[in-house]
């Protein structure tokens, strides 16, 4: 790298923490979650204001290599972070409902988004028809389990019975959203590996779970009673998930899949080791620097190829018609599967609502989809806003049905059937109660 190169790097860099923060901030202000704005701060800092003389000044295409590669790190590490997080928990006493609902509201938008892409693919063709079909259908399935945890948080929501529900179905979303992910990836062939070596993909997550997470465990456990401060941890937590990140790369499949298993193997709290307490400070710290820069980074090159000044009629139209399938598909199949398990009206609303949510881990999904060739920019560019409008109107279509200081109470029970055993289903800090759900 030249001076010059280094010069405007560290340039680059700094002015991507400080509008990013700043656009965070103002998202928090209106009551939105902080990725809308510095989500939204990468498309406007990108082609579709002033035909990207802004990022050319701040972004010249001599460091835009540089950026990517960092942005790469970054979504590893949030990947990584969205693994780790994942929690069979979160299931416990809710499996029936959690697992009707986000079999709903995965199989009704994929089957929609798939439809859709017969139709849009006329228009934007690909390589790969199939391909484009099922990446269509996955990317409409998704749900952002990060950015549904923090609107729950927000608004006091966590502890609840919905909450619980809410990200137990998010939990499941993920997973099977990744899952046919992978299966896209394998289909369309990117990756530059052969194709033999994705059958490397099987025993290596046996592996995982069967011998590296019991390893972590006993080697977190150790860290613990020896020294909570060592850096060893860390250490091997970094080590392992590029090193996996690196193999489902080089086997053909995304980096992204890598990361996100390393994070699913990390040990999880029992009743009888203490090591998820090392690993919660080994995930916090990883996440600080990566919110701060890193991930705001992977925006803005996100946004950099996103154009929407060229929208026309014709794009318009596109878009409509993915918001109606991606948002009504979502909200459909998650409200009929949960009215099935014998849940009240309003509770259902708020928990397919909820589950609308898709934010960062829809762009991810996109970007790999760029990559992929998959979707051309134009498509592309259509489908970031459609990620953008799905998080943004989760919180006040939220508030409509259950208003804050209002709902909480009737929140803290089942609002459900009951399950076999003929105790409702609570929140971890809420007694048992009649079924009162409204409807």
């Amino acid at each position: 790298m030249s001076t010059h190169q280094v010069s405007m790097l560290f340039v680059a860099l700094a002015s991507i923490s400080l509008l990013a923060y700043a656009a965070g901030a103002l998202a928090r202000r209106l009551r939105q979650p902080a990725v809308i704005g510095e989500v939204a701060l990468g498309v406007l800092l990108g082609p579709t204001l002033l035909n990207g003389a802004l990022s050319d000044t701040l972004f010249p295409a001599d460091i835009r290599p540089f950026l990517t590669a960092l942005a790469n790190i970054g979504v590893a590490l949030f990947m990584f972070a969205v693994g780790a997080e994942l929690d069979a928990g979160l299931l416990r006493g809710r499996r029936v409902v959690a697992g009707t609902v986000a079999a709903g509201s995965i199989a009704l938008p994929f089957l929609l988004g798939a439809l859709l892409a017969l139709h849009l693919h006329a228009g934007h063709p690909t390589d790969d028809r199939a391909g484009f079909v099922l990446f269509m259908g996955a990317a409409m399935s998704v749900t952002a389990f990060p950015v549904l945890a923090r609107i729950l948080t927000d608004r006091g929501m966590q502890r609840t019975w919905l909450g619980a529900v809410a990200l137990a179905c998010a939990a499941i979303d993920d997973v099977l959203a990744w899952t046919l992910l992978a299966v896209v990836v394998a289909i369309i062939g990117a990756g530059g590996g052969s194709q033999w070596l994705l059958l490397l993909l099987v025993p290596y997550v046996v592996l995982m779970f069967t011998v590296v997470r019991p390893l972590l465990r006993r080697f977190l456990e150790h860290r613990r009673r020896a020294d909570p401060e060592h850096p060893g941890a860390l250490v091997v937590t970094l080590v392992g998930l590029l090193s996996s990140a690196a193999f489902t790369e080089w086997i053909g499949l995304h980096f992204i899949f890598g990361a996100f298993i390393f994070g699913a193997v990390m040990p999880r709290p029992t009743a009888r080791c203490a090591a998820p307490d090392v690993t919660g400070r080994v995930r916090e710290r990883l996440s600080y620097l990566n919110d701060l820069l890193l991930l705001p980074l992977f925006f803005v090159v996100a946004g950099l190829k996103v154009d929407l000044s060229g929208m026309n009629g014709a794009a318009l139209v596109e878009l409509g018609l993915i918001l109606a399938v991606a948002v009504g598909g979502k909200f459909a199949g998650a409200f009929l599967a949960a009215r099935a398990t014998g849940m009240k009206n309003r509770p259902a609303t708020a928990l397919a609502l909820l589950i609308n949510t898709r934010g960062l881990t829809e762009l991810v999904i996109l970007t790999v989809g760029l990559q992929l060739g998959a979707l051309d920019g134009e498509l592309y560019s259509t489908m970031v806003v459609m990620a953008l409008v799905t998080t943004a109107m989760a919180g006040p279509l939220l508030q409509l049905v259950y208003p804050v200081g209002r709902a909480h109470p009737a929140l803290a029970t089942s609002p459900g059937p009951r399950p076999a055993g003929g105790t409702a289903e609570k929140a971890p800090s809420a007694q048992a109660a009649p079924d009162r759900g409204p409807d």
